[in-house]
């Protein structure tokens, strides 16, 4: 019997990880989360400047879609992020500006935003999208 994959690209913030498996498993119904880390990815892939890291990033979703057949790809920004240190507000525009990045790499999964609050709450920031 074959698992079930979803990818998160989301903070190194130890304090996110868990919430964020535990919500994309719960509600998109999947086994394993493959893990993308990086100190505030959603502002470095909206400002989308830094081509190495990017294509590091890309590299792991590569792996992950084709590889563990990931359905979901979710990007993420939190509250008390080192990373990106701005509020709320900017950081879901960022999260927005990611999700087209991701979308024009063109798998054909879905992307999410997520939003993880000063209760380490994950929620949607943005509607979702699909490639399909």
């Amino acid at each position: 019997m074959g698992s079930s994959f979803a990818t998160s690209i989301n903070c190194m913030d130890g304090r996110v990880q868990l919430p964020i498996i535990e919500y994309i498993r719960n509600k998109y119904g999947v086994d394993h989360v493959d893990i993308i880390t990086e100190p505030g990815p959603n502002k470095m892939l909206a400002e989308n400047k830094d081509a190495e890291r990017i294509s590091a990033i890309k590299q792991r979703v590569d792996i992950s879609v084709n590889k563990h057949n990931s359905k979901l790809i979710a990007i993420s920004g939190h509250h008390d992020c080192a990373g990106n240190p701005l509020d709320k507000e900017a950081q879901v525009k960022h999260i927005k500006e990611a999700i087209k990045l991701i979308d024009s790499w063109g798998y054909k999964v879905k992307t999410i935003g997520l939003w993880i609050d000063e209760n380490w709450e994950v929620g949607i920031v943005s509607n979702e999208r699909s490639n399909k």
